[in-house]
């Protein structure tokens, strides 16, 4: 088995033997580069892609077609269509609907700068995610600026999925404000059973779906909390940190958010603040959230100070997970190796996974270049790896 490690400062590979107790860490790859993500595709084991943003070829995607011995960049990277697009687009939809007349209007607001400020250009390609399995050459991208991008080749040539960038509420919907690492689209979700239904976050946003494979999109985003908004009930403008959705039971889905963990059964639309029922010392605030493959029931957290100024550090300097086996009705706190104090790390959205043994593997990357694992689903702790630079994604390579 073999983690794929995103950093500030490169990626690397740490390859472990079939008991996952020695782990061997690899020379880095793309060193010196900012890597948000390092994916591998799990219906093609020859194909990995990595979202970079270099210092000479800014942010882009690259792609390597023999298991990472060979790489090249995309030959279209992702990038945001021109206003004049976006307008038309705009038009088109408004007459669509029987409102030629505002469309027109509308559309010329754009042209103008009305409707939207000046051109967006992408300033991070930030989550990858693989298509469908019916559609084994599809991926998807997020991006800073918010923007969802789909490649039909394995990464090489990237197109907007103009649904939701060039959506009439994109301005409501992905320009409300920015979080301290700026306005990210990610938890790209596509549901196993239909290639066209998809889930999407945007923070500051909120969660999107689209049934008819991103050609539109509406919020679902009932039940969460936006403490940061005038109208803690709003529609969109919220801010999820992940989304997941369970890999053998796709209606059911949990969330981290910046105001608490949630989950959301689906045909509901009603998410559930299960995090409510975290001790009140640690709170409901963290990153990642990673969901047991085989039980739906299950998921795990890593908590955050996000008390006063938000730190961003682990509670009182004691980094921990929690875990929940009942769908969040009560959380149990786990520990056993990890630091007892001073200890003043924590994990980002995309640095928390799970492999699929029996008992299931568990590891996290940290902001202070560690990665952490356990054999026994959380039970303990033991660090694999250290002195790498910030760890920004952590994803298992399991072909």
């Amino acid at each position: 088995m073999k983690l794929l490690i995103g950093t500030k400062k490169g990626a690397w590979t740490l390859e472990s033997d079939n008991r996952r107790e020695h782990w061997s860490l690899s020379d880095p790859i793309f060193f010196g580069h900012i890597i948000n993500h390092f994916m591998p595709d799990p219906r093609n084991p020859a194909i990995l892609l990595v979202a970079a943003k270099t210092g000479h070829l800014g942010p882009t995607v690259f792609r390597s077609l023999d298991g990472g011995t060979t790489w090249s960049e995309a030959s279209s990277p992702p990038a945001f269509p021109s206003d004049q697009a976006y307008a038309s687009n705009l038009r088109k939809s408004m007459i669509s609907t029987g409102d030629a007349l505002a469309g027109e209007s509308l559309a010329d607001d754009a042209v103008d700068g009305g409707m939207r400020d000046d051109t967006l250009a992408v300033d991070r390609v930030f989550w990858l995610t693989p298509g469908h399995k019916s559609e084994p050459a599809v991926w998807y991208v997020g991006t800073a600026p918010a923007g969802l991008f789909r490649s039909e080749d394995d990464g090489d040539t990237w197109a907007s999925v103009d649904g939701f960038n060039n959506n009439p509420h994109y301005k409501e919907w992905a320009t409300q404000g920015a979080t301290p690492d700026g306005q990210l689209l990610h938890s790209i979700l596509i549901d196993p059973r239909d290639s066209k239904h998809m889930y999407l976050a945007v923070s500051i946003g909120g969660v999107f779906e689209s049934l008819d494979r991103g050609e539109n999109w509406r919020p679902i985003n009932r039940g969460c909390a936006a403490d940061f908004m005038p109208d803690p009930d709003v529609e969109y403008g919220h801010d999820p940190h992940c989304v997941v959705a369970h890999p053998e039971n796709p209606d059911r889905l949990y969330q981290q958010n910046h105001c608490g963990i949630y989950r959301l059964d689906r045909p509901s639309e009603q998410w559930v603040r299960i995090g409510k029922n975290m001790p009140k010392a640690i709170g409901d605030i963290g990153f990642p959230i990673v969901v047991h493959p085989r039980d739906r029931d299950c998921a795990w957290v890593f908590p955050m100070d996000g008390t006063e100024v938000w730190p961003r550090t682990s509670p009182g300097g004691k980094p921990c997970t929690y875990v929940t086996r009942d769908a969040g009705k009560s959380w149990s706190r786990q520990d056993k190796g990890l630091p007892e104090k001073n200890a003043f790390f924590t994990v980002k959205r995309q640095s928390m996974t799970c492999d699929s043994a029996n008992p299931l593997g568990l590891y996290f990357g940290t902001t202070s270049g560690e990665i952490w694992a356990s054999r026994d689903e959380g039970e303990s702790w033991v660090c694999i790896a250290s002195h790498l630079p910030e760890v920004y994604s952590l994803e298992i390579d399991s072909n």
